[in-house]
């Protein structure tokens, strides 16, 4: 069992774990990538992030400067949003960082697919974005099958909590050897489940701690998940969707 989430757009370099270290299993493709971008005036590159100048700015220079091999740190700790903040890395213990090192999988429009203690360099980049590398249009196209099958090779049973810019990238390719659920966290209203963006990134930040700390092997055991008070739904849910609704206090 494997489980999947979304990279952050914020980025940082944290040289304060030094636990594992790893390499990224598509660097090769990481440094195909960053050649390219290389070759971009700023304002190609702008229109790539679609962003203000200040954000820009420092992403433009970060990859006119970029080593692949300096100024790393792990995945896990090197991203910044509300579902890193709710996940917590600083505070898992040394067993449940070997749990989610085994378990957990990062996806990257950047690096492809990443284990939590690969070490990375900060970097802008979503998986929608176009790109012009030949025969490639789109991240997609660049990507193609190769994040898919990495994943698969792995494991024939992958929990998704990535947001579905980035689940594209396997779901795309599922075979039925594989069994692919994906977890929704929402509100009940008017017989239907509305899903908030910042409450679901709170809870899947809560769900990869939530596995860390159980160490969660069993399919079954997912079901028991109630923190930031949703509970499981059999209404709601299927064989390829974990629905929890979020109850009032």
């Amino acid at each position: 069992m494997k489980i999947i989430i979304s990279p952050a757009k914020k980025m940082k370099i944290d040289n304060d774990t030094p636990f594992l270290s790893s390499t990224p299993i598509f660097l090769n493709e990481a440094k195909t990538l960053l050649n390219y971008f290389k070759t971009l005036s700023y304002e190609e590159m702008k229109s790539i992030w679609q962003c203000n100048d200040k954000i820009a700015k420092l992403n433009y220079d970060r990859f006119l400067n970029m080593d692949l091999g300096k100024n790393t740190s792990p995945a896990l700790f090197s991203y910044k949003g509300i579902q890193y903040d709710y996940m917590n890395p600083n505070a898992f213990t040394e067993d449940e960082l070997l749990y989610l090192n085994s378990n957990l999988r990062i996806l990257s429009a950047f690096y492809g697919i990443l284990k939590p203690f690969d070490n990375i360099v900060p970097y802008r980049l979503e998986m929608q974005s176009k790109i012009g590398i030949n025969p490639s249009s789109s991240l997609y196209d660049f990507w193609g099958e190769k994040i898919a099958k990495s994943l698969f090779n792995e494991t024939d049973c992958v929990i998704n909590l990535a947001s579905k810019e980035y689940s594209k990238t396997i779901s795309k390719y599922l075979t039925n050897d594989v069994k692919f659920i994906t977890c929704i966290f929402g509100e009940e209203k008017d017989g239907k489940v509305i899903e908030k963006g910042t409450l679901a990134k709170m809870a899947r930040g809560e769900m990869v701690r939530f596995f860390a700390e159980k160490n969660i092997k069993n399919l079954a055991d997912i079901r028991y998940f109630n923190r930031q008070n949703y509970i499981f739904s059999e209404k709601y849910s299927n064989e390829t969707t974990f629905t929890y609704i979020k109850k009032d206090l």
